[in-house]
């Protein structure tokens, strides 16, 4: 079983928290989404009754606890970055998903890092398409002993 972590803007803006909340359903059939929790369009005021150490704490033991990283990265967010930066720091093998649109860009430091995997998409479906078949290749390659976590 594959422990997952899922980026996806929170404070940066919620206008997917409802398309967050489809992929992590669909990723639950890979695993276990440690941050399921970024799906839910109530999470900010439940986040209200922690700290801001707290939320940081929470999310590091999330993020070493990690198999895998998965961002969404159409919603510009200092902490999807930010995440996505420590989890490279950590070896950790990271798919971006991003959704072109107009009047917007992936930054270069995401679409131009060979670290990542970025896959583009339209619909829901396209995503879905895209983490099945990285995370089969992820599997694959952990099999063959080519993957750290």
């Amino acid at each position: 079983m594959l422990n997952i972590y899922f980026a996806g803007a929170i404070r940066g803006g919620r206008d997917d928290a409802q398309l967050y909340a489809q992929l992590v359903t669909y990723l639950k059939t890979f695993g276990t989404v440690l941050t399921e929790h970024v799906g839910d369009e109530g999470l900010l005021q439940e986040e209200k009754s922690l700290g801001e150490e707290q939320i940081f704490q929470r999310d590091m033991q999330w993020l070493k606890a990690a198999d895998l990283v998965i961002a969404e990265v159409s919603t510009p967010s200092l902490g999807v970055g930010y995440e996505i930066g420590l989890a490279q720091a950590m070896g950790k093998q990271i798919f971006c998903l991003y959704r072109p649109g107009e009047n917007r860009r992936l930054s270069a430091m995401i679409a131009g890092n060979p670290a990542l995997q970025v896959g583009s998409y339209t619909r829901r479906a396209e995503a879905e398409k895209l983490l099945a078949g990285w995370i089969e290749q992820f599997r694959s390659n952990r099999e063959a002993g080519s993957v750290r976590s």
